[in-house]
Order: structure tokens, then C-alpha cells, then sequence
């Protein structure tokens, strides 16, 4: 069955809507490109799944704060409040992009989680569960943190031991008393380890190491330095980019400073496990009462029709921008520089992306603009 047939169908039973911009999640990124669209005049909607504003840092642990200073955290048009060099909280950059949204009166539509994205004729069908947009342009701003990602073997441990991706993590108090494994050498694995270290036995399962980097240098935030260098703005193109691309780092943790000071103790890969036993990949084995899964997220793109993947599935682009004209994407891990998915440097490709949204519909008027015009 063809896209326009099934296109007709829906538009029988489902209310279809005209816009000229459908931006898909409601978060930083896609609050970014809004300031910009809004900017244009364009008649948009911003569709986020969540049932409340910033949903996803509200759902992250109680104590996390941003590795980067306020100064570096602001969207376009609106600085981030308080201390510029403070490191806000998880509920302070809740606030902010709730703040953010109301104060620019960007269109967002709460609890509209988006099913699928189809190609009609020159235009896009976004479809809802009871409703559907039909748009010019679309940008997917979901962002690269969308399903948690839990290693098979886990379904391997016993009933009796307590499991949490950190995304469901909140505090020592979601756990039992005992001994706690926490798998992944990342940032989140680090911050989970330490803050459970004050009141429980934990061990931390490291399956790559990470360059660690501290905090401050000289007196001066790290982000100053990348900042400053341009480092944080090399581009996926570039020698250097190509260099840092996939290499995560730690900031502001080691692993010495985190056995040492709070007796956290480290393992290799956890490779298997059985009932209350995990095993790891230099063979030595540990039991345990809890596990917090610290392993990532994959992203799920599956709900998207449109021929812009290879045959492995990945997306392809140019900085956000598909082969599929007017359709773009927005806040992605190394999208075209080390700060595409940070709060405070994706501005940058969403006014790249604005610019090729106008652009657009500057040389190939929608009907809307037509409309505007007579």
C-alpha cells in the first residue's frame, strides 16, 4: 500500500493538520530550533511525548548537576540564571527550559508522542495516536538518549537482586542495604558509584576505560579551555573531530580518586551473571544485592519511513540535513561538532538548521506562504 493511500485513509478517520514546521521532542534541542522558528514567523508545533515539560532531566537522579558552568548553559535568547559560574542542578535546568518555553511562547504540545513520520507527495504526515500533522518541513529533535540500554545477561540475575538502568535511578534510598554493583565506566557510572559510596559497599564495573579530565585547570573550568581553544566547535570533518569522535571522557572523576577516597572497588566487563552472581571478564565473580545499569541508550528510529538510513540502519546527514528535502534532524551525539547534543552548544546547529528551514521556504513557497501573501 502506497504513502498517499494510506495517507487518504487516515485522513478519513483521523483530524490531520496543517502546519509549515512539525518539530518532534520538546526538550533543549527542540525548544532551540522553536526560539528560532518563532524568530521566522512560521507557523509551527513542537510535539513532546512526555506528559510534563523537561521530562527527561526531571527523570534523572535527585543529586546530578551539569558538568558545565551556567555561563555555558544557556539556549538562545535567554541565559541561564544565577551564578555563571555555578554548576547548575538537575531540577535548576528543569526549570530553565520550562521557563524557556514560556517566556518565548513556543508552541508545545505536551502528552503527543509521535508514532510514525511518512512522505506524501512533497509534504511529511506526522501521525499521532488521534491525530496527525501534515508539514512542509520536520526536524526529529528526540535526541540521542531515547531507549535504555541493559545488557542481556541481566535477565540472568535472580529476582531476589534489585535492578535499575540509571534512568530510574534516583537516590540510595530506591536500594537495598548490601552490596551494590554499578556497571558502566562512565560519567553517570562514576557519580552513581560515589554517591552510594557514603552508605553502602560499592563495586563498579569498567568495560572501556575513559580518559579522565579534571574539573578545573589553573583555577579555571574545563569548558573554558575547550571553549577558548575551540575544541568543543571542531567539526566531525576535521582531523581533530575525527580524532575525539566516540572517545566519551570523564570529567572530574578517576578512577584512582574514587577508590581511593571512597573505596569504591573496580572490575573488569561483567560478562555474565547467575541468580545473585556476576561474573567478569578476567573471570573473578561477585555477589550482589543490586544493580544500577549505567550502559547508555541506543537510539530508535523505527517509527520513521523515510529512506534516510543505510542498510545498517544509521542515520545519514550532513549536519542534520537529509536527502530527504526538508526533513532534518537535531541534537545528536556529534552531529557536526563535540557540542551538538550539550545544552549550551546546541544552539549552534539549531540556527544552522533554521537557516535551511528558511531557506526553504524561501525558494519554494508552501501554500501557507502563498496564502499569507494574497
Amino acid at each position: 500500500m502506497s504513502s498517499l493511500t494510506e495517507h487518504q485513509q487516515l485522513s478519513d478517520s483521523t483530524d490531520v493538520t496543517r502546519r509549515e514546521v512539525v518539530v518532534v521532542g520538546g526538550g533543549q534541542a527542540g525548544l532551540a530550533i522553536g526560539y528560532h522558528l518563532a524568530r521566522q514567523g512560521r507557523d509551527f508545533t513542537i510535539l513532546e511525548a512526555a506528559a510534563e515539560p523537561a521530562a527527561a532531566w526531571r527523570q534523572r537522579w535527585d543529586s546530578l548537576r551539569l558538568f558545565t558552568p551556567a555561563r555555558y548553559d544557556s539556549l538562545p535568547g535567554l541565559a541561564f540564571p544565577g551564578d555563571p559560574n555555578r554548576y547548575p542542578s538537575r531540577d535548576d535546568v528543569a526549570a530553565y527550559l520550562t521557563d524557556y518555553a514560556r517566556h518565548f511562547g513556543l508552541p508545545v504540545e505536551l502528552d503527543s508522542p509521535v508514532r510514525a513520520i511518512r512522505k506524501t507527495g512533497d509534504r511529511y504526515l506526522v501521525e499521532l495516536d488521534d491525530r496527525a500533522y501534515e508539514a512542509d518541513q520536520v526536524v526529529v529533535a528526540t535526541g540521542p538518549f531515547q531507549v535504555p540500554l541493559v545488557p542481556p545477561i541481566a535477565e540472568r540475575l535472580g529476582p531476589e537482586v534489585v535492578q535499575l538502568h540509571s534512568t530510574a535511578y534516583r537516590s540510595p534510598d530506591a536500594l537495598p542495604g548490601g552490596r551494590v554493583l554499578v556497571v558502566g565506566g562512565g560519567n553517570t557510572g562514576f557519580q552513581i558509584a560515589e554517591e552510594l559510596s557514603g552508605t553502602r559497599e560499592v563495586h563498579l564495573s569498567i568495560g572501556s576505560r575513559q580518559t579522565p579530565l579534571p574539573q578545573r585547570i589553573l583555577g579555571r573550568d574545563l569548558f573554558w579551555y575547550l571553549d577558548t581553544t575551540g575544541l568543543i566547535r571542531k567539526t566531525t570533518d576535521s582531523r581533530i573531530g575525527q580524532r575525539m569522535a566516540g572517545r566519551d571522557t570523564l570529567i572530574g572523576s578517576t578512577p584512582w580518586g574514587l577508590r581511593r577516597r571512597h573505596g569504591v572497588e573496580f572490575h573488569g566487563r561483567a560478562v555474565d551473571a547467575a541468580g545473585s552472581t556476576v561474573t567478569f571478564s578476567d573471570g573473578t565473580k561477585l555477589r550482589v544485592e543490586a544493580v544500577i545499569w549505567a550502559t547508555g541508550f541506543r537510539i530508535d528510529h523505527s517509527w520513521i519511513h523515510v529512506p534516510v538510513f543505510d542498510d545498517d540502519g544509521r542515520l545519514v546527514h550532513r549536519r542534520g540535513v537529509t536527502e530527504s528535502p526538508r526533513l532534518y534532524f537535531l541534537g545528536l551525539l556529534w552531529q557536526h561538532t563535540r557540542g551538538s547534543a550539550l545544552l549550551g552548544w546546541v544552539k549552534d546547529d539549531a540556527e544552522h538548521i533554521a537557516e535551511q528551514i528558511d531557506s526553504r521556504a524561501r525558494t519554494a513557497p508552501t501554500e501557507l506562504n502563498l496564502r499569507r501573501t494574497t
